[in-house]
């Protein structure tokens, strides 16, 4: 089955439809576009690699369960 290539996709900030033609694409405007740069700038969004270390992997499995901290709801 032949796939057609998408017109255009959702702004990944707000989800406006935006056209592969418009000027901002894959955003809708240079606000979410600069939202978007802020994320990436302040630790919001991270790319995860995989753990390839054997020896890691092991200490990873080997942790016990952790309960959530019974202290993590008061607040100050």
């Amino acid at each position: 089955m032949v796939r057609k290539k998408a017109l255009g996709l959702r702004c990944p900030t707000c989800k406006t439809i935006v056209l592969r033609t418009d000027e901002c694409f894959p955003f809708c405007s240079d606000r979410c576009r600069l939202i978007d740069l802020g994320k990436w700038a302040s630790g919001g969004y991270r790319i995860s690699s995989p753990v390839l270390d054997p020896e890691l992997l092991e200490e990873i499995d080997q942790r016990p369960q952790s309960e959530p901290d019974k202290n993590e709801h008061k607040r100050h």
